[in-house]
């Protein structure tokens, strides 16, 4: 169980998800409307939001049991920062 949350795979999730929502909101932004891409984004966003903030409290408690790396402390930072942008524009 401990090489699952290891340093490396907790920060490439981080940045997958991160990476996502920065796609979501590129093709917002450039009006890409294709029909196999907005079957993506409606079956991928609710897993990715739910996982956004799983791996944000999972990332912050590794965060304080473990030793600090720089990537991985920018890849927290990241996710929190896109989950206040996330989860703010639902307010």
């Amino acid at each position: 169980m401990n090489t699952l949350f290891s340093n490396r795979n907790l920060t490439i999730v981080n940045f997958a998800i991160v990476f996502y929502f920065i796609l979501i909101w590129l093709i917002n932004i450039y009006q890409i409307d294709f029909i196999l891409v907005g079957v993506f984004r409606e079956l991928f966003t609710i897993p990715f939001l739910l996982a956004q903030i799983v791996f944000l409290v999972i990332g912050i408690i590794y965060l304080m049991k473990n030793k600090k790396s720089l990537l991985f402390m920018l890849s927290v930072i990241a996710l929190a920062i896109c989950s206040i942008i996330t989860i703010g524009s639902f307010f």
